[in-house]
């Protein structure tokens, strides 16, 4: 559907070569008719008046309204006395390559996605509430450029809270501000390699991002092996690797806690290696079975950089989140930040910090908090209904969970199955980053589905689970 330009006569961007004045004419229809083909004006897209276009090309009315009538009788055009002359319903296909053309997904009626939170449950009214105090009370230079770290007042306020809700070691100096997570991992990877460093221990099973985003910063992936207590440091005794990647409170996705001796180990390997640890706390707000597990940030902060962000306990446009570094390293991840964008956007941080503030984030959280038990609970019951053999682990905090397949189960062969039924269902390999057998295992994120399509979307696949 073409875009309806509101207000005056929307601009048009025409190139006339001047040298040739006679021929105005011909070279205006040749550039209407090529925005036409190209895609570059869609079909029902109105056009500048007669009037404006005359002025803004600084020539007279009557070409332009030839011009119009003759694309109008070409058929790329439509003129109607009283009414904007617009493109012509059906122009010629745009000359888009193949390869540039999006390819569309099938959509399913339930999408057990992981990593994404309740998208209906945004806090709209509290964060447009948060906005319009910034809009009443922030002063000039909020909306000019500041401090690439961010905004002090945000710096401020999310101290304070990871102090409280995370035992971190966290002073208002130590942030940088960042476009969420996956932004401060560029930004620390970055300024890891600049610093010397040329490899990076990432979790495996883990992130398939992670090794990516090294690869872009020059660092060579090594996988760190996870079990049932964490990821083991222990396989990095004969690698050359300074820094690792892990997600200690709810290891991705795999969902178990870094085992309390794991942690000790981690951080005697860092000391030892004059290493640094990178922490994504991505998920640690939403806790079932006990109190939040403490950041690793907070044993040893000279050691430890922890990114965090509100992409799961708000949303994931908002592209809000921070970086708690270690002092020798802030610097550096400060001037990656200056040469990426020039700090994040003012205006939204300055919201983030009054919302915190206020009370409404906790309050947010608290809600969410029922809501994702909820929602954990109707998973475990329609598994107990319709596939009582199952086993769910990873259960005990965030919105995803792994389930265990039979072994010998092919995790693509079920996954193709379940689409085949409109249930999408994600494999455990999709998340692996060395080689070789493995149990097989489905992980499944029930953040944004209801209760009601939690248990429809597995009662549709109960006996591809083989239990």
């Amino acid at each position: 559907m073409a875009i309806e330009w509101s207000g005056l006569a929307p601009e048009l961007l025409v190139d006339l070569d001047r040298t040739h004045r006679g021929r105005l004419g011909v070279q205006l229809q040749a550039a209407l008719r090529k925005a036409v083909r190209s895609g570059r004006l869609t079909a029902g897209e109105r056009l500048p008046s007669s009037r404006e276009m005359a002025r803004e090309l600084g020539v007279s009315r009557g070409l332009v309204q030839d011009c119009f009538e003759q694309l109008a009788a070409e058929g790329y055009l439509v003129a109607r006395a009283g009414s904007a002359t617009r493109v012509a319903p059906t122009p010629a296909p745009p000359s888009t390559p193949p390869a540039l053309r999006s390819v569309r997904v099938q959509p399913v009626a339930v999408d057990f996605r992981p990593g994404l939170p309740d998208l209906t449950s945004f806090p709209m009214r509290d964060w447009l509430w948060a906005l319009g105090e910034v809009g009443r009370t922030a002063a000039a230079d909020a909306v000019g450029y500041g401090d690439p770290r961010g905004r002090p007042e945000l710096h401020a306020v999310v101290a304070a809270y990871l102090r409280r809700v995370r035992g971190a070691v966290a002073g208002d100096e130590q942030l940088v501000v960042c476009g969420g997570f996956t932004q401060g991992l560029h930004l620390a990877l970055g300024a890891l390699a600049r610093s010397g460093h040329s490899s990076v221990g990432i979790e495996d099973p883990g992130h398939r991002d992670w090794d990516a985003i090294a690869a872009r910063a020059g660092l060579r992936a090594i996988p760190l092996p996870v079990d049932r207590r964490g990821a083991d440091v222990a396989s990095l005794t004969d690698a050359d690797v300074r820094a690792v990647l892990l997600t200690p409170a709810h290891q991705t996705p795999t969902g178990v806690v870094l085992a309390p001796e794991r942690r000790r180990e981690i951080l005697r390997w860092a000391d030892s290696r004059d290493g640094v640890v990178i922490e994504d706390d991505y998920d640690a707000e939403f806790r079932y079975d006990r109190q939040a597990v403490g950041s690793l940030q907070g044993l040893a902060p000279d050691r430890v950089m922890t990114i965090g962000s509100v992409s799961k306990s708000l949303a994931p446009a908002l592209r809000l989140g921070w970086i708690v570094c270690p002092p020798a390293l802030l610097g550096a991840v400060t001037a990656e930040k200056d040469l990426a964008d020039r700090g994040s956007p003012a205006l939204d941080q300055l919201a983030l910090a009054r919302l915190m503030e206020s009370g409404r984030y906790d309050r947010h959280l608290r809600r969410m908090r029922r809501v994702y038990a909820a929602r954990r609970r109707a998973l475990v019951e329609a598994l107990a209904e319709h596939a009582p053999g199952a086993r769910l682990d990873g259960l005990a905090a965030g919105f995803h969970a792994v389930l265990r397949l039979p072994s010998g189960a092919d995790e693509r062969t079920v996954v193709a199955a379940a689409r085949q039924r409109s249930v999408a269902v994600y494999p455990m390999g999709q998340y692996r980053l060395g080689v070789g057998d493995h149990p097989p295992a489905l992980v499944l994120g029930f953040g944004n589905l209801s209760e009601p399509s939690i248990k429809r979307g597995i009662a549709a696949i109960a006996d591809l689970l083989g239990a």
